[in-house]
């Protein structure tokens, strides 16, 4: 079936219906998809075996993360949904669980870390932050991914006994609506059969079968016993990689752990994951679209480190690669994601597995949800093209302390022609989101058309301002970043033209929709000065209605968008 929703609705439509107990503590942006399950379980929806998963809302994140521990030795299939600071808080349980090699799903809408200031807003800080504790780190670059990748996820850790932080991007993939197939529960009992749910059972501390867990270790054993996890993280790789061919049957939609696209032959090579990744792919196919030898490795599996999948993924031919991170380590020799690729590809060498390595530069982008555009991808591969680029760089800001961010193209345009995009200027609260949101939906229940809409609005919502940007058309959309080129402008409240580049977007020819209180014959004179001058050069159709009389008429006074 297909259906419009967001990035978190598609992850917990998989969860709860796989999933016996939910205990949750609702934390931005991941808070939707705790609502849902406690809305439907309250509602009697029943997961694939019949039954009302129990869905128990503690008093913090850590109370959260003691309850599934504890149901999860009971041999409960349990999960729970956090970000941030929230996650943080699950760390000593999470130790635990995969110290203990128990399986669970957390489901993670990956944010920003509060350091010189609080941010509700997505990275990849928080995930990145427990990487020691053992768990397997999976990440989903779009709606659709959240949604299978979940299954992938439940079905890998029931299969391995490795726990999973299942995430993707907050905000710019959990609060992303966009047209998903979803998969039924046939599907799901398929990739997830009960037998491995009575293996998952039969683990579970009882006085049937008595079972020593949690003791104290002197240095006699630890050290010994820490060590026997190893073939259980070994093998997991693979077994994601089975699990996601095993889905591709089903549903259609391949995946792989590390995968890659562009020229064959590439020289110069970005390696990403997260929503970042569609970017990168549809810039990438652009780019070699025009002759340039370009390509994209995306991996999917961060946890376990899948080195021999890079290593067979990443095109002989390579000579620069240039590593993205979406999270900030001061102080590190690199982020993250630049030292295991970097390590993988110095390994290989000293293994005689490959004759040389490539050049390999690290940069940072998309900190707090901060845009990540195709120009500024197509700016990483004119720097590696230099003879000596830059070891670490960003992207989307500038550094004019340490100076490193690049130049980029800021007008590279490369989406569908087909492609309808219109972006809508309001105000927290007035309605302009939610009359947005149902306007995609109704848009995406056309089985002809692909829908998107993203939403930025500030942590002060209420009374702040709201940019609605909505994509609609006949192919799939995979733009993960604002629309830059819009053929339809809505501003809500003439008073935004005195404070907001409302036009910036706007392109030549573009309508223009204002809604003013003035009279035709008045709206003109209403209109700032250089707001008038620029509608004139780019050709703007001028359209007016007094939305907030006809709201108030119909007895809906300040829902002026419905």
């Amino acid at each position: 079936m297909r259906v419009t929703i967001d990035g978190n609705e598609a992850a917990v439509d998989v969860a709860y219906r796989l999933s016996e107990l939910c205990a949750i503590y609702p934390i931005t942006p991941s808070s939707t998809m705790a609502e849902l399950a406690d809305e439907w379980a309250s509602h009697g929806r029943t997961n694939v075996w019949g039954t009302v998963p129990t869905v128990m809302e503690m008093q913090s994140e850590g109370g959260a993360a003691g309850a599934m521990h504890g149901a999860l030795q009971g041999g409960a299939l349990s999960t729970t949904f956090t970000a941030s600071q929230g996650l943080l808080l699950m760390i000593p349980n999470m130790y635990k669980i995969a110290g203990e090699l128990t399986s669970t799903v957390f489901h993670v809408a990956a944010r920003s870390l509060a350091a010189q200031g609080l941010s509700i807003f997505g990275d990849h800080s928080d995930v990145m932050a427990v990487r020691q504790t053992g768990f397997a780190l999976l990440s989903s670059a779009s709606v659709q991914e959240a949604h299978d990748l979940a299954l992938v996820a439940q079905a890998a850790t029931l299969r391995t006994r490795v726990p999973f932080v299942h995430f993707f991007d907050g905000f710019r993939t959990s609060h992303e609506l966009n047209t998903v197939e979803l998969v039924d529960d046939d599907v799901l009992r398929a990739v997830v059969p009960e037998h491995l749910v009575r293996e998952h059972r039969a683990r579970a501390l009882t006085p049937e079968h008595p079972f020593v867990r949690g003791t104290a270790q002197n240095p006699d054993v630890y050290f010994q016993a820490r060590e026997t996890v190893n073939p259980f993280y070994a093998r997991t790789a693979a077994v994601v990689q089975d699990v996601m061919d095993e889905v591709a049957s089903h549903t259609g939609r391949a995946y792989r752990v590390a995968e890659y696209s562009g020229h064959p032959e590439a020289e110069r090579v970005v390696v990403i994951m997260g929503s970042g990744g569609e970017t990168v792919r549809e810039t990438v196919a652009h780019l070699v679209g025009a002759g340039e030898r370009v390509g994209v490795l995306q991996l999917r599996l961060y946890r376990p480190f899948p080195s021999s999948e890079v290593l067979e993924a990443l095109p002989g031919s390579v000579r620069q690669v240039a590593v993205l991170d979406r999270t900030k380590e001061p102080g590190s020799n690199g982020e993250p994601l630049y030292l295991d690729v970097l390590a993988t590809l110095a390994e290989a060498h000293s293994r005689g597995d490959r004759e040389t390595i490539p050049r390999v530069i690290g940069g940072r982008y998309g900190l707090s949800s901060k845009e990540f555009t195709p120009g500024m991808v197509a700016g990483i591969f004119d720097e590696l093209a230099l003879e000596q680029p830059r070891r670490r760089f960003t992207l989307g800001i500038t550094d004019d302390v340490g100076d490193t961010s690049l130049p980029y193209d800021r007008d590279l345009d490369i989406e569908d022609p087909q492609t309808l995009r219109a972006v809508f200027y309001g105000l927290g609260a007035d309605g302009t989101v939610g009359a947005n949101k149902n306007t995609i939906k109704i848009l995406g229940a056309d089985p002809e058309v692909h829908a998107q809409a993203y939403f930025v609005y500030d942590s002060k919502k209420s009374g702040g301002l709201t940019v609605s940007h909505l994509r609609f058309g006949p192919h799939p959309i995979r733009a993960p970043y604002l629309v830059s080129r819009a053929g339809f402008v809505g501003c809500h409240h003439l008073g935004l033209l005195d404070t907001v580049d409302v036009l910036a977007c706007a392109q030549d020819g573009a309508t223009l929709l204002l809604n003013a209180p003035q009279p035709p014959e008045e709206v003109w004179d209403a209109i700032p000065g250089p707001v008038q001058q620029e509608i004139i050069d780019k050709r703007l159709r001028l359209y007016a209605v007094d939305a907030t009389s006809v709201a108030r008429v119909a007895g809906l006074p300040g829902r002026t968008n419905t």
